[in-house]
């Protein structure tokens, strides 16, 4: 794979416009068969970053074929919401190619053809094959909103319960579409362990131009039904590990890191937790209270909250979750646990990093960024 790897690698770092590239596809795809429009929300701007996003992923782990083929299967298990037939992957394919030969112009060669080409091949195999291995699930599940907490002014904590059993690992996130902008997927984290009676939880910020965040946060109440497709993500547990634990969370990247605590208070007896949530001022600490209780209840388990912009809160840190990290430790004999926006995400990489942390105890998921609400 390290030839097609470069090559892929190789040939987006021409592609001087990704935004540009998007619209190239889209265009040519719905061009190319018209009833792939009807799949998609009217608004197109936020999808086509969501296009790029899986494209980047893709390429940054088809090194590993672990980690490749579990998020390609979560993608395709995922993407049956859509009711893609087999034989429009095939269009999709020859499309972006298409967008990505024209983006790259006279950089683009016959061996970039080509690594496209194989590449999007296993990749479109093992989305259908994973696709057609969940047919026993239905495509989407429907769940009540049962509970809507309005924790900030942009902040809401949503519980909703499924009307089928939905299977899921905590440190997972799902595709979500609410009644209020149909045909419009926002992903977001689940902020709890599995349970009993069923019932998730999510964080929910309103963003910017967030269609579907802002709805949830501002609109949902107690009887809307939400539309869920199949779990996706890998920040999942290693049970087998009996290192401790460090979670390092911004703002709503909390709700995996959550969950994922949650779970070891099942089972854990000897591994010390410590989780560090960092956010700008003390009026985003939306959890505190939550997370408080649950150190209380677990005596491994340490909540340290910090604020970068708020200086002088009591019982808080100065800085941001990963400055605070790196005045503490030493860390290097720990499993680490990172969940935030995209640049919390970069800026937490490096720190861990430089302190010498080894990458394979670092979990995290790729698309942070449509996690963390959108």
């Amino acid at each position: 794979m390290g030839s097609l790897s470069v090559l892929l690698k190789e040939s987006w770092s021409f592609v001087e416009r990704p935004d540009r590239l998007a619209e190239n596809f889209y265009a040519r795809m719905f061009l190319a068969d018209p009833a792939l429009r009807d799949l998609f929300p009217i608004t197109m701007d936020v999808q086509r970053s969501r296009l790029l996003q899986a494209i980047v992923h893709a390429v940054q782990t088809v090194d590993d074929p672990e980690a490749f083929g579990a998020y390609l299967g979560a993608l395709g298990r995922d993407h049956r919401k859509f009711h893609v037939l087999p034989e429009q992957y095939i269009t999709v394919g020859r499309c972006l190619i298409a967008a990505l030969r024209e983006a790259c112009s006279t950089q683009w060669t016959i061996a970039h053809e080509q690594a496209w080409q194989d590449a999007y091949a296993a990749i479109s195999v093992k989305m259908i094959t994973a696709a057609a291995a969940d047919r026993d699930n239905p495509p989407y599940w429907h769940a009540e909103v049962v509970k809507h907490e309005r924790r900030t002014p942009d902040i809401a904590v949503l519980t909703v319960r499924p009307l089928q059993p939905y299977p899921y690992r905590a440190g997972q996130y799902v595709s979500v579409e609410c009644q209020y902008h149909p045909r419009l997927w926002r992903v977001f984290s689940i902020a709890n362990a599995p349970r009993a009676d069923g019932l998730m939880q999510f964080h929910v910020r309103a963003v910017g131009a967030g269609f579907v965040s802002s709805a949830l946060v501002w609109k949902a109440k107690p009887g809307d039904m939400l539309r869920l497709g199949a779990p996706i993500g890998t920040m999942s547990l290693d049970r087998t590990s009996t290192r401790d634990v460090v979670c390092v969370a911004g703002g709503t990247g909390l709700a995996p890191l959550k969950s994922l605590i949650e779970e070891l208070a099942t089972f854990n007896r000897t591994r010390w937790v410590h989780l560090f949530f960092g956010v700008r001022s003390r009026a985003d600490l939306y959890d505190l209270g939550a997370l408080n209780q649950l150190a209380g209840r677990h005596s491994w388990l340490s909540v340290v909250p910090s604020l970068s912009e708020d200086p002088g809160a009591p019982g808080c840190e100065q800085g941001t979750a990963a400055e605070v990290v790196a005045r503490r430790g030493p860390w290097q004999e720990h499993d680490f646990f990172v969940s935030g926006s995209p640049a919390m995400v970069r800026s937490t990489l490096s720190t861990l990093s430089v302190l010498g942390i080894p990458r394979q105890r670092i979990r995290y998921d790729t698309l942070t960024s449509t996690v963390t609400g959108a």
